[in-house]
């Protein structure tokens, strides 16, 4: 009988084990769904703020609290403090890594001092703000100042581009470099200040200076070491140098924030040594962190959404609408006018400048920190940061364009996406090389007899090591080699590519292409040798053992006689 009971307790528990495995297993399905929704909904978020060019930080932050009035319910700022880390590595990062240098140099001074003291008297007269007028506790003030003192790369260049904001005097990049590099600063003086109100020890000054000396002398360093290793790194499998590229983000913040340093500002500076120059795969690279920070993006913003309660929102928003009212219309001008006196920039350029002061994600990761953080704060610190965010990007994303307008800032004959260092790599123009062999009948032509029909443009030549800039008269010489320039062709018919290595004895080793009796839907494109030559074949082309030969299969070919 005992065995016989033990044998139903068995199949009981058995049961129960079951069911828990298909409620934990129906949970897990329904997450995904529902992650699987909000991923879709961002897309049309995405195109929305597009197409209007509302910041796409606000339209995934309602989306959060949306889901939050429909009853989800998320309360963890651990794990938001953590994803947003990690989210913040990434857009820092990634925003050093689109900045064109070249065109943010001329304006680097400007947007290296708002970045720096912009932030730093911005926050302090907020602050200031605070708890003379709001009736805030000084230090409370000061950390609330601090945390919202910088400006939002995303919402800024989301706004500059889809609203293509053509501005005069270099005002774009300088707004690129300034919102992409300020958040080290507000994050230092966030540590400051919460250090001082948990009662810590540490030395302010000793604090400051290796939050920023630490950052800058690390970022470096990687940046130099990591890209001698690009250079020389020859990395074959597809995809390779994207993980490479998020290995290195990962080992530069770890490292910089271990002895001390501010990972942030090493992590903005080793993006833009890396954009800046040229490496295999860079294009691979681009695209990747291109979904991947539009991916962490969404998750960072609707996540901040999720953590806001619409009743605690609605009881400070007076709050939050008084300080970014204060901050938009005289904490940021007076902080610009100021501090931009010594060079003598033009008034439209300054009130442009004032506008696009947008507050955003890094704030609210901020407010998290200051939340999990031991500091006791008397205020409900994350929703007044929230409320002020959201307001921001509301009213000062709206009014950019309009105000561009009215301040004649507008230049019809530029272009704002040349700002940005990655939209290179994203145009449809593809690029092909052409090695002059010995014997070629195009040695000793000028580069305007070649007679491109096509739509080709010989781009550059390269020459002993050296480039030269092709005009007319341009003489091809032996061993030149030509890169041709076009538009790049996306096949929707789907035709299939064939791939295979020629084995010893086969029936094409040693042979020329023109003596092969190929199928008429099939085209050799291709021979690929010794793992790194391309041989771009014709009728004399000789197969060789162990060459790779990449054929086009045409469906439906037609032949057509001229």
């Amino acid at each position: 009988m005992r065995i016989l009971d033990n044998l139903k307790i068995g199949i009981k528990s058995f049961n129960l084990f079951l069911c828990f495995n298909n409620k934990v297993r129906k949970e897990f399905i329904m997450s995904y769904l529902f992650i699987g929704i909000v991923f879709i909904l961002a897309l049309f978020a995405i195109r929305f703020s597009n197409k209007h060019g509302i910041p796409a930080l606000l339209l995934f932050i309602v989306l959060g609290m949306v889901f939050g009035v429909l009853g989800l319910e998320f309360e963890n700022f651990e794990f938001a403090d953590k994803f947003a880390t990690v989210a913040l590595m990434v857009i820092m990062f990634y925003g050093g890594f689109g900045t064109n240098w070249r065109m943010a140099k001329p304006v680097a001074k400007e947007a290296i001092v708002l970045s720096s003291l912009g932030v730093i008297a911005t926050a302090l007269v907020t602050g200031l703000f605070c708890h003379y007028v709001l009736g805030f506790k000084l230090l409370e003030g000061m950390l609330i100042g601090s945390i919202v003192g910088s400006t939002d790369y995303a919402s800024v260049s989301n706004i500059l581009r889809s609203r293509n904001l053509n501005l005069k005097y270099s005002t774009a990049p300088l707004l690129e470099l300034e919102s992409g590099s300020n958040d080290p600063t507000a994050y230092t003086m966030t540590m400051v200040f919460l250090s001082v109100i948990i009662g810590s020890k540490v030395s302010i000054p000793i604090l400051i200076l290796s939050q920023v000396a630490l950052g800058v002398v690390m970022g470096f360093v990687f940046a130099f070491v990591i890209g001698k290793l690009l250079k020389n790194l020859r990395l074959e499998a597809d995809g390779l140098y994207a993980v490479f590229m998020a290995a290195a983000m990962l080992i530069t913040y770890d490292a910089t924030s271990l002895i001390g340093g501010n990972g942030y500002l090493a992590l903005y500076i080793l993006g833009i040594y890396l954009g800046n120059m040229e490496f295999q795969g860079k294009r691979d690279v681009v695209f990747f962190f291109d979904g991947f920070t539009e991916i962490m993006q969404i998750g960072l913003f609707f996540i901040l959404g999720l953590l806001s309660n619409l009743t605690d929102f609605i009881a400070t928003f007076p709050i939050a609408l008084a300080i970014m009212l204060f901050m938009t219309i005289i904490a940021r001008p007076v902080t610009v006018y100021g501090l931009m006196l010594p060079f003598r920039l033009e008034r439209n350029k300054l009130n442009i400048i004032s506008l696009a002061g947008i507050r955003g994600a890094a704030a609210i990761a901020f407010a998290i920190m200051a939340v999990n953080s031991d500091a006791i704060i008397s205020v409900d610190i994350y929703h007044i940061v929230f409320g002020i965010c959201v307001l921001s990007s509301l009213a000062q994303g709206y009014l950019m364009s309009p105000a561009a307008k009215r301040w004649n800032m507008l230049d019809p004959s530029d272009t704002v996406l040349k700002t940005f260092n990655y939209y290179q790599y994203k145009a449809k123009i593809g690029f092909l090389e052409t090695r002059i062999h010995p014997n070629s009948s195009l040695i000793g032509s000028e580069v305007k007899d070649l007679n491109l029909t096509l739509d080709l443009i010989v781009a550059k030549i390269e020459r002993n090591g050296t480039t030269i800039v092709p005009r007319g008269k341009t003489i091809i010489e032996e061993n030149d080699l030509l890169v041709l320039g076009g538009e790049t062709h996306f096949d929707e018919s789907g035709q299939d590519l064939i791939e295979f290595t020629i084995p010893s004895g086969h029936q094409w080793e040693n042979k020329h292409i023109k003596e092969l009796e190929l199928p008429h839907d099939r085209l050799i494109i291709m021979v690929q040798r010794n793992s790194n030559d391309i041989i771009v074949p014709d009728g004399d082309t000789l197969f060789l053992e162990d060459d790779k030969v990449i054929m086009i299969k045409v469906e439906h070919d037609t032949e057509v006689d001229m």
